[in-house]
C-alpha cells in the first residue's frame, strides 16, 4: 500500500489489531475449566526502511503505520519536518511488515552519521543505541505556552480513557492521547508499547498540522503509562508543552521536563494529580 503524508483519511490496519483464543479462567481461587473466548492485542514486527536502508525493527500493534513511521522518524530526529518525507509504503512480509520511507538526501545523510542497529522488545525505546549522546539527543526548549487548567488536564485523561477500544477489547495496550486548550481530545493512538503509542500520535499530529490543521504546541498529550524521559523527549520533540501521565515520571524524566520547557504531571487519577516540573503553567 502506498501512502501520502498529507492524506488523513488513510490509516489503514495492515492487520488485524487483536486475535480470538480460548482459556480458562479462575475466579475467587475456583478454576472454571470450560473454555472462554477472549481477545489477545497483536504485536507484529515492523522494520522501518529509509531510502531502502534497514534501520530499526520494533514490534507494535499493526495499526496506523504511518503514523507509526513519521512520528518516529520526527521524535528520533531522522527527519526535521513531514515535508523531508516523499512518501510511505508498506510491504508485507510473511514474517511481519515493512514500512519504506522515502526521504530526502540530507535526512538520509544526517541518519547515516547516527546510525541504528535496533530490534526492539515490545515498546523498547532503546534498544540497539550505539552511544551516550545518542540517549539524551539536543533538543531545543520548548517555548513558553498558555496556561491549562487542571481539569482540561484531567478531562483529557477521562476522555481518552473512554476512546481505548483496542484496550477495552484486549486488556494489553497503552494510549496516547492529544487534547487542544479547551480539553476536547482531537486524537487517541493505541499501542502494545507506549513509546509506539506516542509516536503514533506525533505523526498523526504532524499530519493533521501538513493538512492545515491547529498547531498541535498549545494543546496537551495525555499517556495511560509512566513518563519515562523518552517520552518527554518526544513530547518536546513534538512542541508540545504539557504532558500528563497515569504513572509516575522517572528522575531523568523530571529533571528532562525541567530542561526542555515541559510541564510534566503524573499520577493523573480520578480528579487527584502530581506536577513535577513547571508547575506555573498549571492553574485550578
Amino acid at each position: 500500500m502506498s501512502i501520502e503524508i498529507t492524506d488523513l483519511e488513510s490509516n489503514e490496519i495492515a492487520r488485524p489489531e487483536w486475535a480470538a483464543a480460548q482459556v480458562v479462567r479462575i475466579r475467587g481461587g475456583v478454576i472454571d475449566s470450560r473454555p472462554h473466548g477472549d481477545l489477545l492485542a497483536e504485536e507484529t514486527p515492523i522494520a522501518l526502511e529509509y531510502n531502502g536502508i534497514s534501520h530499526a525493527t520494533m514490534l507494535a500493534t499493526p495499526s496506523h503505520l504511518e503514523d507509526f513511521a513519521l512520528g518516529f522518524s520526527l521524535t528520533e530526529g531522522i527527519v526535521g519536518s513531514p515535508h523531508d518525507v516523499r512518501g510511505i509504503e508498506v510491504r508485507e512480509e510473511k514474517d511481519g511488515l515493512v514500512v519504506m520511507l522515502e526521504i530526502s538526501s540530507a535526512c538520509e545523510a544526517r541518519m547515516k552519521e547516527r546510525r541504528r542497529a535496533m530490534s526492539g522488545r515490545t515498546g523498547c525505546g532503546l534498544c540497539g543505541v550505539e552511544t551516550l549522546p545518542e540517549v539524551l539527543r539536543d533538543i531545543a526548549p520548548v517555548p513558553p505556552g498558555p496556561t491549562v487548567r487542571i481539569g482540561v488536564v484531567l478531562g483529557a485523561m477521562r476522555a481518552m480513557r473512554e476512546r481505548q477500544s483496542l484496550h477495552e477489547q484486549t486488556g494489553a495496550t497503552h494510549a496516547a492521547g492529544w487534547a487542544d486548550a479547551s480539553g476536547k481530545l482531537a486524537l487517541v493512538r493505541e499501542d502494545v508499547g507506549r513509546h509506539n503509542a506516542l509516536d503514533k500520535l506525533v505523526g498523526a499530529l504532524a499530519r493533521r498540522a501538513a493538512g492545515g490543521a491547529e498547531n498541535a504546541a498549545d494543546g496537551i498529550i495525555v499517556v495511560s503509562s509512566r513518563a519515562s524521559f523518552e517520552m518527554v523527549q518526544k513530547t518536546a520533540a513534538a512542541r508540545v508543552g504539557v504532558l500528563a501521565a497515569v504513572s509516575a515520571p522517572t528522575a531523568l524524566a523530571q529533571r528532562l521536563a525541567q530542561q526542555l520547557g515541559i510541564t510534566l504531571l503524573g499520577f493523573l487519577r480520578g480528579d487527584d494529580a502530581t506536577i513535577y516540573a513547571h508547575a506555573q503553567r498549571v492553574t485550578p
